[in-house]
């Protein structure tokens, strides 16, 4: 968990020090990256739920996820985004009814069509590392990392000036056991605009 913490801490860091570069020279004043209708910041919190298919067969997870934005301009940013997810494996694994325990970690682009009003539709990829940590100590299913990447999209529904609701859907693409899998989530949540 520590690592996932230094993580986002650094992905966070690098945003934070990107938008502090500016011109150099006397007198000169850094570019604005935003304007009033354009905040720079984006930090959004809500449910996530997920289909896992690390065995061939497939069981959800259900949980939280976070993301924060940095924007650059009108329509790109850099986002760091967290999921935990919760759930139970049921009959698909042997042992069955295995409780799982899922974190999601990573960074990339995110490129929107920002209005002030209305809709916002945005796509985003993001790599990291996930992992799944099961109820069972040993053999196959115990405790995986493995290098993941997600892509997809949403939609921010501005309910006021600062504060919308999203809808986002992505594919989540990961290697565990020396295969690949491929998943979906489904978020939905708050948006708070600064």
């Amino acid at each position: 968990m520590q690592r996932v913490v230094n993580l986002i801490g650094l992905i966070l860091l690098i945003a934070v020090s990107a938008g502090a570069q500016g011109p150099t020279g006397v007198g000169s004043n850094p570019p604005s990256f935003s304007s009033p209708d354009f905040p720079a910041w984006q930090i959004s919190a809500g449910y996530q739920y997920n289909r896992i298919n690390l065995t061939g067969t497939p069981f959800n997870t259900n949980g939280l996820n976070t993301s924060v934005v940095r924007y650059f301009g009108k329509w790109f940013g850099v986002e760091g985004q967290l999921g935990v997810g919760f759930g139970n494996t049921g009959a698909t694994s042997a042992p069955a009814n295995l409780n799982v325990h899922s974190v999601f970690v990573g960074g990339g682009p995110k490129l929107a069509y920002r209005r002030w009003k209305g809709f916002e539709p945005w796509v985003h990829l993001v790599i990291g590392m996930e992992n799944f940590r099961f109820s069972q100590t040993g053999g196959l299913l115990g405790n995986n990392t493995s290098v993941a990447g997600l892509g997809g999209g949403g939609i921010d529904y501005y309910l006021y000036p600062h504060v919308a609701v999203r809808a986002e859907m992505d594919a989540i693409e990961s290697r565990f056991f020396s295969t690949n899998q491929r998943h979906f989530q489904v978020v939905s949540g708050l948006v708070f605009n600064f």
